[in-house]
């Protein structure tokens, strides 16, 4: 054989070499982009797995901060990623408009705003918005929900302080990508003196929507092409709180596990069919609970304070037998924690954030980083983001000790629950859309 035949030979198969290392680095680089198509992200518990996500920026100077774009109207709603689309919900206050707003990912620029429903505002907590509930996306579909009202009046249930309260119907509705409105529904009465806010949860042709209320409330399940109800789960106890569900296969089944109205539930999420159920642990909730692959865990709520670790395999009321473990010493409320390992990371409404150890519920570290915390928490990278109402975001590097990586400042108040999305963080803050990191191609 010649000694060009040899040599093609070896090109050739250093090309195939190539061409074999290419092929398992591109994909393996595109999979660490991730959407944040809802609540809480792609597993609904604040969790991202880039790894290049930025640490430091100072939106004061526009150090770190690729654009920053006026939202219209106010509302506490997180952003929610898919590709180069980016999706807030809004309350436009002066004409009581409720909005759904599309932003191009790589500009900031409006794509599309529609109103989905115009009604007089409703009663709240000074903490809450008129736009709180974060919608979720498919990929072809977005889905949102508000509350609509007519300025009727009756008394507050479930208060230290005789007060009216203005009740009124929740809303759910469907758009296409572009802004087309594909089906509005109206599954439910709602009433709570400290306002609204249900964020929907796709899962499989199903739609989930927590609809906890000083009422006849339910969890719903409906049909994402339609808007038609599958089924609605009865809350007995028929108070407020608002939990968006978590879905995992464990145990081996799928048990969709929320936190509210005076219990904790595990469901089948195809049939709305209980799985356990654990009383308690107090009345109201806020935050979503999380999970690691043994336990899932809670922080929550008034009046009484609690972290929770429960286990996932019972079957019926599982009160006495499976809570792990639990401590009432974390004046937690309305931000969701977030894993990292061993390590549960809560933040205080207050200003502190703990760390407990999961194993055995042992705080490791307690610190103020924040004058107060609405925010849920988020990680990325192995790091933890702690958003205060301030816009003071600490980045913290899970240890036995407290280890901050840097504090970062947003210029404005900011309520809502940072995104992570193909190594951009997108914070939305009291006036403004925020994208922190490099500019999207």
């Amino acid at each position: 054989m010649c000694t060009r035949s040899l040599s093609h030979q070896r090109n050739c198969k250093i090309c195939i070499v190539l061409l074999v290392v290419l092929g398992l680095v591109i994909p393996a680089s595109h999979a660490q982009s991730e959407n944040w198509p809802g609540w809480r992200g792609p597993r609904g518990d604040g969790s991202s797995s880039e790894q290049q996500v930025p640490t430091t920026w100072d939106a004061t100077t526009g150090e770190g901060i690729a654009w920053k774009v006026p939202v219209p109207g106010r509302g506490h709603s997180s952003p929610i990623v898919w590709e180069n689309q980016i999706f807030v919900a809004s309350c436009i206050e002066e004409t009581n408009e409720r909005v759904l707003v599309c932003f191009d990912r790589r500009d900031g620029s409006i794509q599309w705003q529609q109103t989905v429903l115009k009604s007089p505002l409703e009663t709240k907590h000074g903490l809450n918005s008129f736009a709180s509930g974060t919608p979720a996306t498919d990929g072809k579909t977005v889905y949102v929900s508000f509350l609509e009202t007519d300025n009727t009046e009756e008394p507050a249930k479930n208060v230290s302080k005789p007060r009216m309260n203005t009740p009124g119907v929740m809303i759910v509705a469907a758009y296409t990508m572009d802004g087309k409105q594909l089906w509005i529904t109206k599954p439910s009465p709602f009433s709570s003196v400290h306002g609204f806010c249900s964020s929907p949860v796709v899962f499989d042709n199903l739609l989930i929507v927590n609809g906890d209320h000083d009422g006849e409330s339910h969890v719903f399940a409906l049909d994402r092409n339609t808007g038609e109800l599958v089924w609605k789960f009865p809350r007995v106890h028929q108070t407020r709180s608002y939990c968006t569900p978590i879905i995992r296969e464990v145990a081996g089944k799928t048990q969709m596990v929320l936190s509210g109205s005076k219990q904790v539930v595990s469901l089948d999420p195809r049939s709305g069919k209980v799985h356990w159920t654990v009383n308690g642990p107090t009345e109201q909730f806020v935050a979503s609970m999380v999970f690691d692959g043994a336990k899932f865990y809670l922080s929550a709520g008034f009046p009484d304070h609690y972290v929770m670790a429960i286990r996932p395999d019972g079957t019926g009321d599982v009160s006495d037998t499976h809570v792990a473990w639990s401590i009432t010493d974390a004046k937690c409320y309305v931000p969701s924690p977030v894993l990292v390992g061993s390590q549960l990371f809560v933040a205080d409404d207050r200003g502190t954030v703990n760390c407990f150890n999961t194993e055995n519920g042992s705080r490791l570290w307690r610190d103020r980083l924040g004058g107060h915390y609405s925010a849920s928490l988020i990680t990325a990278g192995g790091l933890v983001y702690c958003t205060a109402d301030d816009g003071k975001v600490t980045v913290i590097k899970p240890s036995d000790q407290l280890n901050v990586v840097s504090v970062n400042m947003l210029g404005e108040s900011s309520f809502a629950s940072p995104a992570v999305s193909n190594g951009q963080i997108f914070i939305r803050g009291e006036n403004h859309l925020f994208a922190v990191g490099k500019l999207a191609k």
